[in-house]
């Protein structure tokens, strides 16, 4: 039977090592002082934010993108996966869900309420079986919140998301949908 006294350091050496994991989760994603400074150095120069504006917020959205077989457009007789929107949740780096994107029209919202669109400025290739990044100019958030004053939208680390080449789309399925699973960071920018 083992002495409490030898169980009891390991106990409180445990605890405390949980303590520290949970508060270095609790960090991640934020913009404050002793949040990791994203960096946009390793990213394609099209989808840089502009000189002028700071990190404000990160999430991570988890979700869906569908697409629906359609005509090609200006192509008669020939048919290919459209895309037609995003279902994702929104979650801080800790897994805490803090909002939610969805479409059409594309649309950030935060749990507080505050959402906004925006207009597509650029995109760049990150993969053969994910979605390309992307550079978003934020049109003004609706409501009052953590949207209010972001001024540029990044999707980077993407994981997935693009129609798979294995549900083929051709005149017999159109109308048919095919939803992919997605994973991307949201990096919102407010001027600084």
């Amino acid at each position: 039977m083992p002495s409490t006294s030898l169980a009891r350091p390991a106990t409180i050496l445990a605890a405390a090592s949980c303590a520290v994991l949970l508060a270095a989760c609790g960090t991640m994603g934020t913009s404050g002082p002793s949040a990791a400074p994203f960096s946009q150095s390793n990213l394609p120069p099209a989808i840089q934010v502009p000189a002028g504006n700071q990190v404000a917020m990160q999430a991570v959205g988890v979700g869906d993108i569908t697409y629906l077989c359609a005509d090609k457009a200006n192509a008669p007789g020939q048919t290919e996966w459209v895309f037609v929107g995003p279902d994702a949740k929104l979650m801080d780096r800790g897994g805490k869900q803090v909002g939610k994107y969805y479409g059409p029209p594309a649309t950030w919202e935060s749990l507080d309420g505050s959402r906004l669109t925006g207009t597509q400025v650029a995109v760049a290739p990150s993969g053969p079986t994910s979605l390309p990044y992307q550079l978003v100019k934020a049109n003004p958030a609706m409501g009052s919140g953590s949207m209010t004053g972001v001024t540029y939208i990044q999707r980077v680390a993407l994981q997935g998301g693009v129609a798979s080449a294995a549900m083929p789309c051709t005149a017999a399925s159109k109308g048919q949908k095919q939803i992919v699973k997605y994973q991307a960071d949201y990096i919102f920018w407010k001027a600084s």
